[in-house]
């Protein structure tokens, strides 16, 4: 297996639990180490939508209404499970498989020209 096709976890560096945060300092480190960790998953993702590119058979199947309804929804059962609210998670992810969407479209054209 070549090393761009390894499994990767992505590392969140050290940080105070919420909780017991008693600074903004603590704060601003946790919420700058989350990030980090987010952009690594998001460019994952993001690769994932440069697969479906090359895999679906026509630009018609880029965008599927029935699959974004279906990521939402899987979302916001999980959002609940981790105590994430609804009213940032369903429009962060909407915003996110907009852009997605895009992008693969891109991928899509740019790929079959």
């Amino acid at each position: 297996m070549s090393a761009e096709h390894k499994p990767q976890i992505v590392a969140i560096d050290a940080r105070v639990d919420p909780a017991a945060c008693q600074t903004m300092a603590e704060v601003r480190q946790g919420v700058d180490a989350l990030d980090r960790a987010l952009v690594a998953l998001l460019a994952e993702r993001q690769r994932y939508m440069e697969a479906a590119a090359r895999i679906k058979p026509d630009r018609d199947a880029v965008h599927d209404e029935a699959r974004i309804e279906d990521v939402v929804a899987k979302v916001l059962v999980s959002a609940q499970a981790h105590h994430l609210s609804p009213d940032i998670a369903e429009p962060v992810w909407r915003t996110l498989i907009d852009r997605c969407i895009a992008h693969e479209f891109a991928t899509y054209d740019r790929t079959r020209r």
